[in-house]
């Protein structure tokens, strides 16, 4: 949760960090989970962490990853904490026969931008990220 918070407030979105940390490990620990988390260590300290699910791409007829959200704290970037969840994330995709590994990144974070580029990581110029959620969730979901 620590990760969490540090993430949302990097991201200026504290406000909206309603997760606790009995529900995250409930998530995490559950007999059949759905969403992973790797923590990146520098020193033997926990630097970093990649939140992360499997999805299904139609269109290459395999599973792949999602990132939900990757983040090394301030001091401990540029030490390669990044790149290492990230490559074990690119690894796991090969050895599993994945499609592809995505994420989703603000479109004011130049620093992750830049370091996304060195590695790589096409932009999906075209597409924009739609969300239902509060009310909206609500009304579509109890629509029957």
């Amino acid at each position: 949760m620590g990760f969490i918070r540090a993430l949302a407030d990097y991201e200026k979105l504290s406000h909206e960090v309603v997760a606790t940390e009995d529900g995250l490990a409930a998530e995490l620990y559950a007999p059949a989970p759905r969403v992973f988390c790797d923590i990146a260590e520098l020193d033997g300290a926990p630097v970093g962490f990649a939140l992360w699910f499997y999805n299904y791409s139609t269109f290459v007829g395999r599973c792949g990853i999602w990132l939900e959200d990757l983040f090394v704290l301030p001091q401990a970037r540029g030490a390669g904490a990044g790149k290492a969840l990230l490559q074990g994330l690119a690894k796991r995709c090969v050895a599993e026969g994945l499609g592809r590994l995505e994420w989703s990144v603000l479109d004011w974070n130049a620093p992750a931008i830049g370091f996304y580029d060195s590695l790589g990581a096409d932009a999906m110029d075209g597409w924009t990220t739609r969300r239902l959620h509060g009310d909206a969730l609500r009304r579509l979901g109890g629509a029957g």
